[in-house]
């Protein structure tokens, strides 16, 4: 007889358990995996159910109780500890002993004659006796002998029934006809930062102290204590690499171009190198390791853009030409997304006839760059690649460096970025820049907070990029990038912003209806003016040093809409439990006007007393205001302050520690 004939216990509905188990979920360390499913048998028996898990690199499982929560449900969870793999699973039987006791109880209360199944039990201890260590063996088969004896059956029943004689059986069951669910469950953990940071991208080549100069890595260097100063933590860089001549564009993402401009940073591949090599103007290799350092120094890891695709003077292309795709006239297919045209980019061909050394080479691509020290990269287009080449590379890749983060820029059908998610990007790109509505944003959160897309699709929040001038940004100046500002660092625990446009009001697109910037710093150099009067680099700095302090904006799955009735207000409450760190924020969507309206708390999920004073403190403007109850008006002047961040302090309920510095 087979195992799945011999096996009584039915396992299903396993939550969480992406894709029948093809593909694993993530976690942060020191977070918890709560593990749920549906566990049952034939009749009326009693069952044992355990949450077996362990690191993928011991051989031993660690076993935890489920708990029945009813209707054949039961629950257990565990905490990731390390970076790596952690593998899960669950396992089951008839509880042979629990299922004898909880019968003899009824006939007890019945009044019945239970001397026969006295009997009966005391072989089911005498059998967990023979499975048992010596000291605990003694003391079951002395209780099997309380059972068997002669004494007062008073005496024999009351060991039976008690508790201790059971939770003593149930450490040595019979396992021998035990279901254990196939096949056994992933999940993914990585560091902190791939669940709490704030990403700043800032081209190097702007970075020069004069206008018409072109940055360096040093001049990169003495950026990092206004980026530090503002709060974050991760430096995004462009491209870094040599840039090609041929078919280079220029001004406005011109055709042609003239003497001077520099050419985007993703046209990349020169006579100088291709993806291991720095453009020369902005210095060497010893210049980048330096900057590597320096913004360690200051808390800041540089992550490195990961694009794979070439110039027309790429050593790639005179090396392995059969990496691209020719066309019937003799030309190399350059970069298309109808109606737009990359003459300055050539795609890879990923199909090819020398597939694996393509695939070989892009690998070592990504290893060189962890090789010197970088541990964060964006990775451009991802969806315009094989699948299956991303989860080689990413798996192969963290087998060595599992503290590897890699930022899917995916912009794209939905199952697309969730397929890409899966495949192993530890944080992705999102919708996000484009729901600027109530509802829309409502609905977003739900779908990333509240489904099974928050066991793997991480999101990364962007109010603007090189590429995207959202048309609320072009209508709204400066309230607009406030609000926008406050919704991303306070919704996701990842976000980024494409500086120092974003900070400085940048605004003005290239023509009316499009999302590209005027005069684009993907094709010139800038030279900026950090002190200008419009920044709203002080609001950034001071909601970046509330993330550090607050628990509740450090995490993902704890956002909780709250009511308001005026749709231009957006009212949402974060908590941590632990800390007793329970913050609410309130955002105007409207850049132009005062909006009023009258807020809702759910008393059940924000703390706040039914009925009762308490204290709102203002963490952006340190004003504290007395609410009372759940129903309290909220008012909003996007000229002065947009938005507030309020921690709730109910009487009693003191926060007891701060976030991640």
């Amino acid at each position: 007889m087979g195992e799945e004939q011999r096996a009584r216990v039915v396992i299903e509905d396993i939550s969480p358990c992406i894709d029948c188990g093809r593909f694993p979920v993530k976690r942060i360390v020191g977070e918890d995996v709560t593990v749920e499913a549906d566990v049952f048998s034939d009749g009326h028996n009693e069952l044992s159910v355990v949450l077996l898990h362990r690191p993928q690199d011991c051989e031993e499982w660690d076993s935890t109780p489920m708990v029945h929560l009813g209707n054949d449900r039961w629950r257990a969870a565990f905490t990731v500890a390390q970076v790596g793999e952690y593998l899960y699973t669950i396992s089951a039987w008839v509880d042979a002993f629990g299922t004898w006791q909880k019968d003899l109880v009824k006939r007890l209360e019945a009044a019945q004659d239970v001397s026969v199944d006295l009997l009966v039990g005391a072989e089911l201890l005498e059998h967990a006796a023979e499975r048992a260590d010596e000291a605990e063996a003694g003391r079951l088969r002395t209780l099997g002998g309380l059972l068997r004896g002669p004494g007062r059956q008073e005496d024999a029943t009351a060991a039976a029934a008690d508790a201790r004689t059971l939770d003593l059986a149930r450490r040595y069951p019979d396992t021998m006809s035990a279901t254990t669910h196939a096949p056994v469950l992933r999940v993914t953990v990585d560091r902190q930062k791939a669940g709490f940071s704030a990403w700043y991208e800032l081209f190097p080549r702007s970075c020069a102290p004069e206008a018409g100069q072109h940055g360096t890595f040093k001049d990169c260097e003495s950026w990092l204590p206004y980026i530090a100063g503002m709060g974050f933590d991760v430096l995004y860089l462009p491209p870094i690499h040599p840039i090609g001549v041929t078919a280079r564009k220029g001004r406005n993402n011109s055709v042609q171009c003239v003497d001077g401009d520099p050419g985007t940073p993703w046209a990349i591949g020169a006579t100088e190198g291709g993806h291991k090599a720095i453009h020369p103007a902005l210095g060497s290799m010893d210049d980048f390791m330096s900057l590597l350092a320096k913004a360690r120094d200051h808390g800041i890891e540089i992550a490195l853009d990961i694009a794979f695709q070439c110039s027309p003077d790429h050593p790639y292309v005179r090396e392995h030409p059969d990496w691209f795709r020719w066309r019937p006239d003799g030309t190399i297919q350059y970069a298309e997304n109808p109606p737009k045209k990359y003459q300055d980019i050539f795609p890879l061909e990923f199909e090819n006839g020398d597939r694996e050394r393509l695939w070989q080479e892009l690998r070592s691509v990504v290893k060189f760059w962890l090789d010197q020290g970088v541990r964060i990269f964006r990775v451009d287009n991802p969806h315009t690649k094989p699948f299956a080449f991303w989860e080689w590379l990413i798996r192969s890749l963290k087998r060595d460096c599992p503290d590897a983060i890699f930022l899917a820029e995916a912009f794209t059908r939905p199952k697309v970025m969730a397929r890409l998610a899966k495949l192993g990007f530890t944080q992705s790109y999102t919708y996000f820049t484009w729901r600027r509505t109530k509802w829309e944003l409502v609905e977003y959160i739900t779908e990333l907070t509240r489904t099974e897309l928050s066991e793997y699709f991480r999101p990364n929040f962007w109010p603007n990029t090189p590429d995207i001038l959202m048309d609320y940004l072009q209508e709204g100046g400066r309230p607009s990038f406030e609000a926008r500002f406050v919704l991303a660092a306070t919704l996701s625990p990842n976000y980024g912003i494409y500086g120092p446009a974003f900070e400085l009001c940048v605004n003005t697109p290239r023509e009316p209806g499009s999302e590209e910037y005027l005069n684009s710093e993907k094709y010139e150099l800038k030279h900026w003016n950090l002190g200008a009067a419009e920044s709203i680099s002080p609001l950034i700095t001071r909601v970046n040093q509330v993330r550090r302090q607050s628990r509740a904006l450090q995490q993902a799955r704890n956002v909780r809409v709250q009511h308001v009735d005026n749709d231009m207000l957006i009212a949402y409450s974060r908590w941590d439990e632990e800390t007793s760190d329970h913050l609410l924020i309130v955002v105007n969507l409207d850049p132009h006007r005062v909006q009023t309206g009258w807020l809702t708390l759910d008393v059940e999920h924000s703390a706040v007393p039914v009925s009762g004073s308490y204290e709102v403190q203002d963490l952006l403007s340190d004003r504290t205001y007395v609410w009372r109850g759940p129903r309290n008006q909220v008012s909003l002047d996007p000229s002065g302050q947009p938005a507030h961040i309020f921690r709730v302090v109910v009487a009693g309920d003191t926060p007891r520690g701060a976030g991640r510095e």
